[in-house]
This record gives C-alpha cells, sequence and structure tokens, in this order.
C-alpha cells in the first residue's frame, strides 16, 4: 500500500583543452583529439495526450473518484463529463451554449477542465513531402514536424478546420492569406516555444477554439480579442501577469483555461464573459477572490485550485449555475456563509487549507456529490451534513476529527468515504447503515474494534484500516461477499479466524506490521486471493496446503522469523513475485527451479555465506535483489549468474564482490545493475556488451580506471562511480555522472596513452643497447631477435628496435592498456638496470602527469 509520501539527458558538456607541450624533445607529443560525436536523439512523432492538460488539472481537483481508478476500483459516476467540452465529435464541440452543459444539468458530471483534444483521423495525402500527416476531410495533424514557419502551402491546397501544429518551433504566422483561413475553426500551438501570440492570429475570424498551452506567452494580445466567434481559449502553463482589456469582445466564449500562469488579480472586466462556464485559473498567484468572478451567470464550474486565496466575497451567492468549485491549496480559514446559498453546487473540492469548521447551512447543498475537505483543522463534522442525501463521496482526511455524527446514516448515496489520519478511536456502528458504500477508509487512527453490523454494507469492496489499534481481525469482514480489497497494516492482529477462509472472493490482503506467529491456514482457502503480504511478522514456518493458493501471484514475507527458505513457497506454479528479505536464510532449495514463473525475487539482508547457485535454474528471473547491507557478505559472484538470460535488473549491493564474472556480457536483457559498496576494481570486457543497460551504480568500490570502451554502452543513462579511488577519468569527471562527459575525458586520454607510448618506444629505441635490448626481450616475453626484428641488415638498430616494441604492442593490445603496456615495460627496464631510460621516461610521465586533459 502506498503511504503519503528523469533522466536527464546530457547537454552542454565543457569543451576540453587540447594537450600542449612547449619545448623540448617531447613539444609535439600529444595533438588535440578529434572531437567526440555526440549521439542524436530519434526524432519520434509526438502522439500527444488528448487530455494532456485535463490529467494535470484533475490530479488537482477531481475528486476521491478519480483515486478509485489507482487503485482498481470501479464506480461508475457517470459516463461522460464537461471534459468533453472538446470532444471527440466537433458537432459536439462546436454547438451552441446548450449542448454538453444542458445534459448536465439534467445528471452529475464530474468536471474536468480541458486543453485541447486532438482529432485523429486518415493520412493525408497532401503535396507537402515530408510530412506525416493525419488528416480526416478537415483535420491536419502536424505535431513534432519541426516546423519553424506555419504551413502555408497545406492551407492553400486543402479546406482546414481542425488544424494542429504542437511541439513544433512556429514563431510567427507569416505569409498567411487570410482567405485560406476562412474555415479554421480548431487551432492547437501547444508547446512551441511561442513567446507572445503572433498577431496575425487576428485573420483568422472563424476560430472557434485555441490551444497555446505550454508556452513561454506573457500577455493576451489585443488581437485576439478581436475574434468574437472564440468559444474556446486554453493558455494554460504559460507566463501571463495581467489579463487585458477588451475581454467583453469575446462574448461568445464559453470557457477560458488560464492555469499556471502568473496572474495575481482578475479585472472586473471578466465579468462581461456572460457566456462563460468553464474558467480555469488554478496554480497562479491569487489573494483576492475577485469579485468579478461571482457575476458570470452562466459560471458552471471554477478551478482557483493552489493560489494563496484567504477568503470568499459575500458575492459568491450570486453564482446560482456553479456546479463544481476547485479551491484546494488556498489559505480558507472559514467558508463565508453565502456559499451555502448555491442551489446547484455538485462538486466541492477544499482540500489543504486551514478550515476549523462547516457550518450546519451545508444542508442546502441537496445536488451536492462530492465532497472534499481533507488537510485542514477540523475537529467535527456538521450533523446536518446527512441533508446532503445524494453525496456520493466524502473525504475528511488529514484533519483532528474525533468521531463522525451519528446521522451519516443518512447519506444512502454515500459510495466513497475517507477518513485517514484524524483522532478516531471508535468506528460508529451508524456506518453499516450505509447500504451502498464501496471505500470505506480509516487508516491511521486509534481504532481498536470494527463493529460486527459493518456486515451489513454489501457492496463494501475496499477497506483500509491501517495504524490502528486493532488486536482482533474483525469478523464482520468476512461476510461481505464483494469485498476484494483489505489493508490492516500497522496493527496488533495475531491471529486469523476461521471466518477468513470464506472470504473467497478476495484478491488483495496486506497484514504487515502485525502480530502473526503463523502462517494461517484459513488463508490457504483463499484461492482467488492475488497479493498477499505478511512482511513485518513473527512467521517461521509455511503450511503444505498454500499450494491450494493457485491465483497468487505477489507474495511479501519480508522481515520474518524464516532461518531456512520454505520448500512449500516451491508449489506456488503461478508466484510471480516473491519478497523474503530481512530474514535469516542461509541456502536455497533445488526446488526453487519449480517457479516457473518467478519474475521478481528479493532475497537480500539474509546471511548467504555463498551466492545461491540453484536461482540460476530460473529461466523466467527478471529483477533479482540479493544486496546484504545487514548480515554476511557475498564474496563472488558465480559464472553460472549468466543462464539467467532474461534478467533485468540485478542487485548486489553492499556485499564484499571483488569479481564480476568475465561472462556477465551474456545477461543480454540486463537494463540495470547496482552493485555499490563491494571491493569491484574492474569491470571485465564483456560487460561492455550490455547494449540495452541504462543504469549502472557501482559507488563505493575499489575502481581506478574504467574501461575505454564504456562508450559502446549506449543506452546508459544513469551513472554513478562516486566514492572510487578512481584516477582514469579523476573523480572530478565523474562526479557530474554525465556519459558524453566521461567518454569524451576517456577518448582524448587513450589517444594520449598511445602517443606517449609511442614516444616511450622512441626512448627506448634510441637509449638501449643491442645486448641490454635482447634482456628486455625476455623480461616481456617478446619473441628472439631474430624473429622479432626481421628487417635488413642495413636497418638502423634503433629502428629495428622501434619496430619490435611496436609488433608488441600490436599483440598485446588486445588485452592490455596503452597504460599497462606502458608500466609493463617500465618494470621490465628496472629489471635489466636501464635506470638510464627509466629516468627519462620518469620525467615524461611527470611532465604529460601535470597536463590536464
Amino acid at each position: 500500500m502506498s503511504e503519503d509520501g528523469s533522466n536527464v539527458e546530457p547537454g552542454g558538456f565543457p569543451r576540453f583543452e587540447s594537450l600542449e607541450e612547449p619545448g623540448s624533445e617531447i613539444s609535439d607529443l600529444l595533438d588535440e583529439a578529434p572531437p567526440y560525436s555526440k549521439r542524436k536523439d530519434s526524432n519520434q512523432i509526438y502522439e500527444a495526450n488528448p487530455s494532456k492538460d485535463t490529467e494535470q488539472s484533475a490530479a488537482s481537483f477531481t475528486s476521491q473518484l478519480d483515486r478509485n481508478e489507482e487503485k482498481n476500483t470501479g464506480i461508475p459516476f457517470s459516463e461522460t463529463n464537461i471534459a468533453d467540452i472538446i470532444p471527440l465529435s466537433i458537432e459536439e464541440s462546436l454547438q451552441s451554449s446548450g449542448s454538453s452543459e444542458t445534459k448536465m444539468a439534467e445528471d452529475y458530471y464530474p468536471v474536468k477542465f480541458p486543453t485541447g483534444r486532438k482529432f485523429r483521423g486518415r493520412i493525408f495525402n497532401g503535396n507537402q513531402k515530408g510530412l506525416d500527416m493525419k488528416s480526416d476531410n478537415f483535420t491536419v495533424n502536424l505535431d513534432a514536424k519541426g516546423l519553424q514557419e506555419f504551413p502555408v502551402d497545406i492551407v492553400k491546397v486543402k479546406y482546414v478546420k481542425y488544424l494542429y501544429l504542437d511541439k513544433n518551433q512556429i514563431k510567427n504566422f507569416q505569409g498567411i492569406d487570410p482567405g485560406d483561413l476562412l474555415g479554421l475553426e480548431i487551432l492547437s500551438l501547444q508547446e512551441n516555444g511561442l513567446s507572445s501570440i503572433p498577431l496575425e492570429i487576428q485573420l483568422f475570424h472563424n476560430l472557434k477554439i485555441l490551444n497555446a498551452s505550454y508556452n513561454e506567452i506573457s500577455q493576451i494580445p489585443k488581437e485576439l480579442l478581436q475574434l468574437g466567434n472564440m468559444r474556446q481559449l486554453l493558455l494554460n502553463s504559460n507566463h501571463i501577469d495581467t489579463l487585458p482589456s477588451g475581454l467583453e469582445h469575446l462574448r461568445y466564449l464559453e470557457t477560458l483555461s488560464l492555469g499556471k500562469n502568473m496572474l495575481t488579480y482578475i479585472p472586473d472586466s471578466l465579468s462581461s464573459l456572460k457566456n462563460l462556464r468553464i474558467l480555469n485559473l488554478e496554480y497562479n498567484q491569487l489573494t483576492i477572490f475577485s469579485k468579478s468572478l461571482c457575476f458570470l451567470p452562466k459560471l458552471n464550474s471554477l478551478n482557483l485550485t493552489g493560489n494563496m486565496i484567504g477568503s470568499l466575497p459575500k458575492e459568491v451567492r450570486e453564482l446560482k449555475n456553479l456546479e463544481s468549485l476547485l479551491m484546494d491549496h488556498n489559505k480558507l480559514t472559514f467558508l463565508a456563509v453565502e456559499i451555502f446559498q448555491l442551489p446547484k453546487i455538485k462538486e466541492l473540492h477544499l482540500a489543504d487549507n486551514k478550515l476549523e469548521a462547516i457550518s450546519p447551512k451545508i444542508e442546502n447543498f441537496k445536488e451536492l456529490r462530492l465532497l472534499n475537505l481533507d488537510k485542514n483543522l477540523l475537529q467535527s463534522i456538521p450533523k446536518k451534513i446527512s441533508h446532503c442525501v445524494n453525496l456520493e463521496s466524502l473525504s475528511l482526511s488529514d484533519n483532528n476529527i474525533e468521531e463522525l455524527p451519528k446521522k451519516i446514516r443518512k447519506l444512502k448515496n454515500l459510495r466513497q468515504l475517507h477518513v485517514n489520519r484524524n483522532k478516531m478511536i471508535t468506528m460508529t456502528e451508524e456506518i453499516s447503515h450505509l447500504s451502498n458504500i464501496h471505500i470505506l477508509e480509516f487508516s491511521g487512527n486509534q481504532i481498536t474494534h470494527v463493529p460486527i453490523e459493518i456486515k451489513n454494507c454489501r457492496k463494501i469492496t475496499r477497506v483500509e484500516l491501517n495504524y490502528n489499534n486493532i488486536m482482533y481481525f474483525p469478523v464482520g469482514l468476512c461476510a461481505l461477499q464483494s469485498l476484494d480489497y483489505l489493508s490492516f497494516n500497522g496493527n496488533y492482529i495475531s491471529e486469523i479466524p476461521v471466518d477468513m477462509s470464506f472470504s473467497k472472493q478476495l484478491l488483495h490482503l496486506e497484514l504487515n506490521r502485525n502480530k502473526l506467529t503463523v502462517f494461517s491456514k484459513h488463508l490457504c482457502s483463499l484461492t482467488n486471493l492475488e497479493y498477499l503480504d505478511l512482511a513485518k511478522n513473527q512467521i517461521m514456518t509455511i503450511p503444505s496446503c498454500i499450494s491450494a493458493m493457485v491465483s497468487l501471484h505477489v507474495l511479501i514475507l519480508s522481515d520474518n522469523k524464516f532461518e531456512s527458505f520454505p520448500k512449500e513457497l516451491c508449489s506456488l506454479k503461478n508466484l510471480q513475485v516473491l519478497d523474503i528479505s530481512e530474514n535469516k536464510l542461509q541456502k536455497i532449495p533445488l526446488e526453487i527451479s519449480k517457479l516457473k514463473r518467478i519474475q521478481k525475487l528479493n532475497l537480500s539482508n539474509n546471511i548467504f555465506t555463498n551466492f545461491p547457485v540453484e536461482l540460476c535454474q530460473l529461466q523466467t528471473l527478471e529483477e533479482l535483489n540479493i544486496s546484504q547491507t545487514s548480515g554476511k557478505k557475498l564474496t563472488r559472484l558465480p559464472e553460472e549468474v549468466s543462464h539467467m538470460t532474461h534478467l533485468k535488473i540485478l542487485n548486489i549491493s553492499n556485499n564484499a564482490i571483488k569479481d564480476i564474472p568475465k561472462n556477465i556480457g551474456e545477461l543480454r536483457s540486463l537494463v540495470s545493475f547496482y552493485a555499490s559498496n563491494n571491493q569491484i576494481s574492474s569491470l571485465p570486457s564483456s560487460f561492455l556488451s550490455l547494449e540495452v543497460l541504462q543504469s549502472l551504480d557501482l559507488r563505493g568500490n575499489n575502481m581506478t580506471a574504467l574501461p575505454s570502451g564504456i562508450y559502446k554502452l549506449s543506452s546508459l543513462k544513469e551513472i554513478n562511480f562516486d566514492d572510487n579511488p578512481l584516477m582514469r577519468p579523476p573523480m572530478e569527471i565523474c562526479k557530474g555522472k554525465q556519459m558524453h562527459t566521461i567518454t569524451c575525458y576517456l577518448q582524448r586520454a587513450d589517444e594520449r596513452d598511445e602517443k606517449i607510448l609511442e614516444k616511450i618506444f622512441n626512448i627506448v629505441a634510441n637509449s638501449i643497447t643491442e645486448t641490454n635490448f635482447e634482456f628486455l626481450q625476455q623480461k616481456l616475453n617478446m619473441a628472439s631477435s631474430a624473429n622479432n626484428m626481421p628487417v635488413r641488415p642495413t636497418t638502423p638498430l634503433n629502428e629495428r628496435i622501434y619496430q619490435a616494441l611496436i609488433k608488441w604492442k600490436a599483440e598485446k593490445n588486445v588485452q592490455f592498456t596503452a597504460t599497462a603496456l606502458r608500466d609493463k615495460l617500465f618494470r621490465a627496464l628496472n629489471m635489466i638496470g636501464a635506470y638510464d631510460i627509466m629516468d627519462k621516461i620518469t620525467a615524461l610521465n611527470l611532465y604529460t602527469s601535470a597536463i590536464k586533459l
């Protein structure tokens, strides 16, 4: 259960200065390396979400109802909503003001603010080359085509009514012929980087919907106000700080959406928009509920979420047609009594304010369907809330409420009741009269028991009673035949009653952080159960009857008292996720191979002394966590790990592993490799074959150098090499965690090291005697002089020695880097006593090491 609580593309990389050496015999040693070529992102066609703004707006206001969908609970409030004011059919969108709003007067529709639902149609076979235009007879979609100019040619050859130009770089409308735009009714320009709306907008005389959200627009031009046919104006997520005068010219405007701008006040002229039905001003900087908002006679939905409004004016009573008011995340300390004179209000969101009380006049809200009062300072709820007989969702979480009014039983239409994190000591029996309740949440209170009468709530599908003081499992819940989600985490339950075996419809059960000492056989009767969490109990064994739980997909047994891996678990043939971390397991049985569908396995923080090779039989395994923050440490990773060819995530962090298997490159599906806090000193060459690897964490190891070929890991996005004694590249290069920076450095370092090695070959060739070179060949395991220098007798000695060293390098270069070869050569020179040559090489090394890449 969730509790209350990006990849960054590399960009702007530093340009490295070339290495220069003034004077001396090594002055021309290092040339500037060729620039490292950037990888270009593929230019994909952007398929916009039909409700991009809608979803974001909805997140801030749409209701506890939407929380149902996140929790897989379907409670049908209505089949459509006002978001469809930008509909799938153009007739719905452009018909006169009585369309969807008229229907909404007949039934309740949760409101979501629109920002431009897009029409998709057939492929347009026009003359515009290189553009894949999705179109029907009137629609052209040119989203994300890299356009910098308005597609004048398109509107010349085609009668266009609906034009989508999102995610381009169009900054003006130059070259437009007004005659070509007579039919244009919808224009979408989202994400074009616009700093202003082009003045040529005034030529779009018949435009009815304009969506220019997600730009950098700072003001609404007066030319836009000349479009008298405008019905919907969507300018969310811009930088608009004031509204212009002349709004009265938009006399047919029905939807105005200015969410996430910088507005600090609303001018009186806004009240001239007499046909306005939907107004979105969420997440601006408003401190006052402007009186001008109160004189919009047709206003149906008003969103002021995320501002700094402290009170409501008494004129709010004039909003006689208002059905949805969203004022979450403001600074309201009280509600003006006049708000309770709104006869049509159906949805009221007041979460995250500073309300201390709700007036009994709430009884006037006869049409209210949804009330959200989360995160306020309420100590009680008025009894007269029972008069809100149409209420379907009531959310009171994160307040100081000690009890609910007894008359809550009269809310016969209530489907959702959320009272999490209050000061409830008892759960009133009156709840048993809520015959339509589907979701019941009382987590984070001090409740000690659940009344048996709850069995009368026959429609309940979800109950959450986490973190209370419940000692005995409520048997009343076992009689609920529709209950499929039950969460009792953080209580004091020590025994599962036999009644539990009758809850065969249950799909999801959470009982972590309780006092269970056994895995009850009664749980084994839950043959439809898919998710079971028994973490943080005191369970030591598993009954053999667990094999009856044929639907179980997820089983969490972490932090219990298991000293050996229960073989009984191996009978769960449909198990996909198993977490048995934080126990005292030492071995894994061979029978684990029977888990034919296992995908995720967490064995972290046990006491394995060796990596359990039995795991390598799990051909379907995709995620394995065997990190050991506590307990004993693994010292090696076996080569058999390469048998898990479907493995995508491998976590071996916090062990004492020194070497990564040489064949790890066979894990072709590996996406994430976490190996922090080990003793790894190098990566094997096959590691560079992990072509789909995206995340690599090697913090806290003994790495001194990264492989030059790390650039081959082209999918790598997240890297961390902190707390390693890295010298190549140095930590200051790695701390930015940018692959481009690292690979650029390594490329330059390789070029430098190659040139240094060749320079050292020159020093040796020009300084060593033929006799000493014979000794050197022996120390380096080079071929004999006769075989290694097959050149003409007239060739000078120094050239023959140089060519022999070049050949030695070519033979060893596959296995050793230039730096490693340099070190081997230096040690060999020391063995034969060529100290004068060593002094020259040391001087060269000192000089080059002082020059930064």
